[in-house]
């Protein structure tokens, strides 16, 4: 039988968490993260190194730590709102937006929402698109906390940013899981906060 540690934090996850196994050992550093990050070179065209996240993902209570680790710089002061970039910044964001109390907003593709939206366009590393949110998702004055899995060349979040302050959202900052720190994309937000947990 496993043992569980509970605490009185108003959390689903804190209130009865189960202790780690051997076999997710409790990650102390961004060298202990980047074991369960999987480089994919090539992909989605020669030359880049794809952070595949899945791996991290399968293991229950790594994900529940990362978690843990891209809400801490916001619980203090936590956001109305979290609104997560399509599509493996729902995973995470989703389940920030539970921990801190917030609700939830999906930032998607062209042509993915079903009502009258506001739209954004925004380059990435390996060519352009646009961002589009419903144009109802945030009131005016409402804090948002922006999350991602991975910021490359801040093309997509500084297009998230523009998209929520165009609703008129206090941007309150900017999470995501990996920063690719050689491609500069922290250039882009330099006027909101961003929080990264692996640098590469």
């Amino acid at each position: 039988m496993r043992s569980l540690r509970c605490s009185a934090a108003p959390s689903i996850w804190a209130t009865c968490a189960p202790n780690l196994s051997p076999r997710s050992p409790a990650v102390t550093s961004p060298e202990d993260l980047k074991k369960y990050v999987r480089d994919v070179p090539d992909y989605p065209q020669k030359g880049i190194i794809f952070r595949d996240i899945t791996p991290l993902l399968g293991e229950k209570n790594i994900f529940r730590e990362v978690v843990e680790l891209m809400s801490r710089a916001w619980a203090a002061d936590p956001p109305d709102l979290v609104a997560a970039i399509e599509a493996r910044g729902f995973i995470p964001g989703a389940a920030i937006a539970v921990k801190l109390g917030a609700g939830f907003v999906p930032i998607r593709k062209t042509g993915k929402l079903p009502w009258m939206t506001v739209m954004e366009s925004y380059e990435l590393e390996y060519g352009t698109d646009q961002l589009e949110v419903h144009s109802d998702a945030v009131q005016p004055g409402q804090k948002v906390l922006i999350v991602d899995d991975v910021l490359a060349t801040g093309g997509t979040a500084s297009a998230a940013v523009r998209l929520m302050r165009k609703l008129g959202a206090d941007v309150v900052g900017v999470q995501v899981l990996i920063e690719l720190g050689y491609l500069e994309g922290r250039q882009r937000l330099r006027d909101v906060k961003l929080v990264s947990e692996i640098v590469y």
